[in-house]
């Protein structure tokens, strides 16, 4: 089976991740599905970014939770990519919107609008100062888009398996991905994530641990690995059956599906 290629923050290999521009990338190259993780700033916005504080992607110290989304707008989140940008005389010039804070629903009604079916993996962080506010604002707003069911184009996956049992009590028809970064969580994990979620291993694990790879390819639940960058790791993700493979590169990820 062809697995489905999931944009990881975007196509964050040449793009700065968890912009509008690197989702726009993905979507021009074919992705055929979006991955973001998703913080609640202090006035209750839904905004794509992985880390807690604004360090590595807007060269600030400021924290995500406490920060309100107009002064997230004023931040530069592309520069850190190609940080010598300003000194190549034959860049093209970049529209300033695909370099600024991302909101949730903005990318939500890009993927809406969009001309073809286009899947999105909503990751929630933990633990975080709103705790399941987060996953309560998300299951609102996917509502407004009649996301919020089966058959739903998006998904929301985390390493808490809190919020993925608060998840499917706001919306018990949606799909839900069990994320596992290490391959001795899952003995413990395995008796009580629900019998329909989606299993989401690392890379990593799968490739330091033969057994723990068998095991996964046993199981009858769908499995989604991340982060998968190369041909080898996507061979491997073919061997073992994966429904679908978060990549960094998407469209070096379709060329080796399409050859």
């Amino acid at each position: 089976m062809r697995p489905q290629v999931v944009a990881h923050r975007g196509a964050s290999h040449d793009n700065p991740e968890h912009t509008l521009g690197a989702y726009l990338r993905a979507l021009e190259v074919g992705a055929d599905a979006l991955e973001c993780d998703v913080r609640l700033t202090a006035d209750g916005h839904l905004i794509c970014v992985h880390d807690r504080d604004l360090r590595r992607t807007a060269a600030s110290k400021g924290v995500v939770s406490t920060m309100r989304l107009a002064d997230l707008d004023e931040l530069d989140f592309a520069s850190w990519k190609n940080p010598f940008a300003d000194f190549d005389d034959e860049a093209p010039d970049r529209d300033e919107r695909l370099d600024k804070v991302l909101t949730l629903r903005t990318l939500l009604e890009t993927v809406a609008d969009f001309d073809r079916r286009v899947e999105v993996a909503i990751e929630t962080k933990h633990p975080v100062r709103y705790g399941g506010l987060v996953e309560r604002r998300l299951v609102e707003m996917l509502r407004d888009f009649g996301w919020d069911r089966a058959g739903s184009p998006a998904r929301v996956m985390s390493f808490s398996y809190r919020a993925l049992q608060r998840t499917r009590r706001l919306a018990p028809g949606m799909d839900v991905v069990m994320l596992i970064d290490k391959s001795h969580h899952w003995p413990a994990l395995k008796p009580v994530v629900g019998d329909d979620w989606i299993l989401g291993p690392g890379m990593g694990a799968l490739r330091e641990n033969p057994s723990f790879a068998a095991r996964m390819a046993r199981n009858k639940r769908p499995v989604h690995v991340w982060t998968v960058n190369t041909a080898d790791d996507l061979r491997l993700c073919q061997d073992l059956g994966v429904r679908a493979v978060i990549s960094d590169r998407p469209a070096y990820m379709l060329e080796l599906l399409d050859r």
